[in-house]
């Protein structure tokens, strides 16, 4: 028989969150460590890293009283962290928009042949740069999309304009592509290969 798959980081994330969410109780670190791997599969030795991303990520709220550490967390305190974190996302997408204009702007100024070399590999640089952008924010977006269900549902509307946001980045790298190959004449390939845009790049679901 295959070895049983261990749970993933986002997973223990959020299973350790479902131990509040149903609870609505305050652990210390010690209870959470006897409580995760009976309940939820999380092995004890990574109990206390988890919990502190989660508080890292002001998932979790933390407060040392006397000689000890509690911990709780309530969906309304989760929903409002996610809230946060996807209006700042929103507003990192804005920012790439206004890049991705000056880089079209820049495009429009490249010249056919051996003089906008130049021109070209700056252009590579900046696409590349912009992708990587949206892959990070791809994945914040699904970071945030894996807690419980019920604070999902109430923040779905939210993801919805994030995600939105990152498909209208997603055109606008097909149109510099469209471009691109109109103006110099480049096979869809060489483009891909040029600027670093993977062949499985597409819209998000």
């Amino acid at each position: 028989m295959s070895k049983k798959r261990g749970l993933s980081v986002e997973e223990k994330r959020t299973r350790m969150m479902e131990i509040f969410f149903e609870t609505k109780d305050v652990f210390q670190l010690k209870d959470l460590e006897k409580i995760a791997p009976k309940e939820k599969g999380i092995t004890s030795m990574s109990v206390k890293e988890i919990l502190q991303s989660l508080v890292d990520d002001a998932m979790v709220d933390s407060e040392r009283i006397g000689t000890s550490n509690y911990f709780w967390a309530f969906p309304s305190k989760a929903l409002h962290a996610r809230k946060r974190k996807l209006e700042a996302l929103e507003t990192q997408m804005v920012e790439t928009n206004q890049k991705k204009k000056t880089l079209q702007q820049n495009v429009e100024k490249a010249k056919v042949g051996r003089q906008d070399t130049e021109e070209r590999s700056k252009l590579a640089e900046e696409l590349a740069s912009l992708r990587h952008q949206r892959d990070q924010f791809k994945s914040e977006l699904d970071k945030y999309k894996e807690c419980d269900p019920d604070v999902i549902e109430e923040i779905r509307q939210s993801n919805k304009v994030a995600k939105e946001a990152v498909n209208r980045w997603t055109d606008n790298v097909f149109a510099v592509k469209s471009w691109a190959k109109k103006k110099f004449g480049f096979e869809e390939s060489k483009i891909d290969k040029t600027f670093g845009i993977p062949e499985d790049f597409d819209y998000i679901d």
